[in-house]
């Protein structure tokens, strides 16, 4: 599952590449609607659920659970846009609120990812100890090499008791463009952004 899923890019990649059953969910109208229109250009099925995921009822559990999350702090949000807030502001999907809801839908050994403001981390580690999830796996990415971490990228997993690995930090930009890393990942997604009309 896809939480607060947007256009669709990440549910729909992991259906495209790891042949896995997908849900995305969005609060979000027009979200749900550009994530169907996407799975549909590209010749790929997912369930897409328009709804809160705090308040929206679950019938299923899950192996796997993915989210780039509304994470900006009180405050960090500075967007006129209603729309833009609740995709940005952590007001609208807390970071524990998210967590408490996942606990009891995601399956025994599930996996949870997602990324996060990097300054949140003390708060993101607490969080997902007091639910019994151990992080096994974190990347921070920044800007540059001489700039602070901007996001976290963390992996944490249901009922585990594994040593938590930290790896190298992922770098965007480099001499004044982006990093051969970065360029690796669009190329290997095969991503890319364009405007176009929903219809």
């Amino acid at each position: 599952m896809d939480i607060g899923t947007g256009c669709g890019i990440l549910g729909l990649l992991c259906a495209r590449d790891c042949k896995v059953d997908v849900t995305l969910i969005d609060k979000q109208e027009q979200n749900t609607i550009l994530a169907a229109q996407n799975a549909k250009v590209n010749h790929l099925d997912a369930k897409i659920i328009h709804d809160d995921f705090a308040t929206h009822y679950f019938s299923e559990k899950y192996d796997i659970i993915i989210s780039n999350p509304p994470y900006y702090h009180e405050g960090a949000d500075k967007s006129k846009s209603t729309t833009v807030s609740i995709s940005k502001s952590a007001v609208h999907l807390p970071f524990e609120t998210m967590v408490s809801k996942i606990n009891p839908i995601i399956n025994p050994r599930g996996s949870l990812f997602f990324c996060y403001d990097a300054k949140q981390l003390p708060h993101l580690l607490h969080t997902l100890h007091n639910f019994k999830f151990n992080v096994e796996d974190i990347r921070f990415v920044h800007g540059t090499a001489q700039k602070p971490a901007q996001l976290v990228l963390i992996h944490a997993k249901k009922g585990s008791r594994a040593l938590c690995k930290i790896h190298p930090p992922l770098i965007h930009f480099q001499n004044n463009q982006m990093s051969d890393e970065v360029k690796s990942i669009y190329q290997k997604t095969r991503t890319y952004s364009i405007k176009c009309k929903i219809s």
